[in-house]
């Protein structure tokens, strides 16, 4: 007698029957396996037999998954993917695969990055962001690279640049600090790879789109990590200094920080405060631009020999150039002053090395429809004064000086009262405009400033008398 009732017999009762003929297949093979004379050499044999058929199935089967979703046929295979599939085919680096720059070397990290890469399956299926954009966790890294370039060169491949990369390498500087256009040209920062444009990438569209500029390092790079360095700052210490910001990101901290802004203006009383704070805002953001722009102007005379200081980088251009040499004209007496004939007739080759764009590490936004609707076409410059004169005033090579007093005007009380008979033409009144306003600018006004804050009108309030060509 059991303890809960009768026990039942598993033979003749029926229900103890029906639940032995309901039995699983996995229950039936199991019961079978156990079955086995395992003593006998032939079961033996088979079960070696099955078990090698299955590592063989097992293990190939999962190393033909790998080899497939390394290839770059398969990052092809989603439509997201195609701004960096096809920059990469037309870059210098289409021979090698997808994961030999993206994934470190090792069995662990390819597995590793297989199963953080299902987040990716995740975005194809329940939305695709609106643009790509390499996050720093993904940031390529050296390791990938010195799998097959070395790390003993001193020289670039042009001959040009003298760097040295075991030194920088050794330092701790990720080589995607300098490197990071090599094979997608920068189209992130560009922002021509969002999802209203990724159908214009194709093959034949790709020569225009990766500007050889964008696959080259970026001298404004070197320039900003060179000063941050002699300020006491190793800015590659960021993951973020080396990758391109993401968009989305970006977008989240500005409406985070609107609605902070509108939350305070709410709860003030006082209208005046308001238009305050909002005065306040823009005299700090003209005087950050102003500070940048006077940080510009001391690296570029730091460059160019006007202005030395003891530092641990030095900014001159021959610290890492080989070719750069001054053209003869240059080394005439009196260049400094007297160059601005030259100009006018030349301005078009002067900007080939006094254009302070290159200077500059934040590459523009660009719009993807007029890059391919642009046409290559060879325009002849005409010498122009005015263009001289916008040059001058937004090209910091130019304002750099400008922005000081020439020794051709003498002192000032006997300028002030002589430079009339230099000024007697609308023509010779122009040239006084390269580097001068005639009327006081405008508060928030777009047109470029002059160099210097001395304008005509401060002493001719009245205008002048003869023509004048502004």
């Amino acid at each position: 007698m059991a303890i809960w009732g009768k026990k039942k017999n598993r033979e003749t009762d029926p229900e103890s029957r029906e639940k032995r003929k309901r039995t699983g297949l996995i229950r039936k093979l199991w019961q079978k396996f156990r079955t086995i004379d395992w003593k006998n050499p032939v079961n033996r044999w088979k079960l070696l037999f099955v078990s090698l058929v299955g590592c063989i199935v097992i293990f190939g089967g999962g190393y033909g998954v790998l080899s497939f979703t390394n290839s770059p046929s398969f990052c092809s295979s989603c439509h997201e993917m195609q701004p960096e599939y096809t920059s990469y085919t037309a870059s210098a680096h289409n021979q090698i695969s997808c994961v030999q720059c993206h994934i470190k070397p090792g069995t662990v990290n390819m597995l590793t990055h297989k199963m953080k890469s299902l987040k990716e399956v995740y975005y194809h299926v329940t939305g695709v962001p609106t643009q790509i954009v390499q996050t720093e966790e993904e940031a390529v890294s050296s390791q990938n690279c010195l799998q097959c370039h070395s790390k003993n060169r001193l020289v670039t491949a042009s001959g040009d640049l003298k760097v040295n990369h075991k030194g920088h390498i050794e330092e701790g500087i990720p080589c995607i600090t300098c490197h990071s256009g090599v094979v997608h040209a920068k189209m992130a920062s560009r922002g021509i790879n969002t999802e209203d444009v990724r159908g214009d990438w194709t093959q034949a569209s790709a020569e225009k789109l990766m500007e050889e500029k964008y696959l080259r390092p970026n001298m404004g790079t070197c320039i900003n990590c060179h000063d941050q360095v002699n300020n006491g700052v190793k800015p590659w210490k960021e993951d973020s200094y080396n990758v391109p910001q993401n968009p989305e990101e970006v977008e989240k901290k500005l409406e985070e920080n609107k609605n902070t802004s509108s939350g305070e203006a709410t709860t003030a009383t006082d209208a005046t405060d308001t238009v305050k704070t909002e005065t306040a805002n823009n005299e700090t953001d003209a005087a950050a631009l102003a500070a940048h722009d006077q940080k510009t102007q001391d690296i570029i005379l730091q460059a160019i020999g006007k202005q030395q200081k003891d530092v641990k980088l030095s900014m001159a251009c021959e610290t890492c150039h080989k070719k750069i040499k001054v053209p003869k004209s240059h080394k005439v007496e009196g260049w400094n002053g007297n160059h601005g004939k030259t100009a006018i007739q030349h301005v078009d080759k002067c900007v080939n090395c006094h254009q302070d764009s290159k200077w500059v590490r934040e590459i523009p936004k660009e719009d993807i429809i007029s890059l391919l609707k642009m046409k290559e076409i060879k325009t002849k410059y005409v010498p122009n004064l005015n263009v001289v004169k916008e040059q001058a005033r937004i090209n910091k090579f130019c304002s750099a000086c400008h922005s000081d007093r020439p020794s051709g005007h003498g002192e000032s009380n006997q300028w002030l009262t002589g430079h009339a008979k230099k000024a007697l033409t609308a023509e010779q009144k122009s040239e006084c405009f390269v580097c001068h306003d005639n009327q006081k600018p405008a508060a928030g006004s777009t047109t470029p400033k002059a160099a210097t804050d001395v304008y005509c009108q401060y002493c001719h309030r009245t205008g002048f008398k003869s023509a004048v060509n502004n």
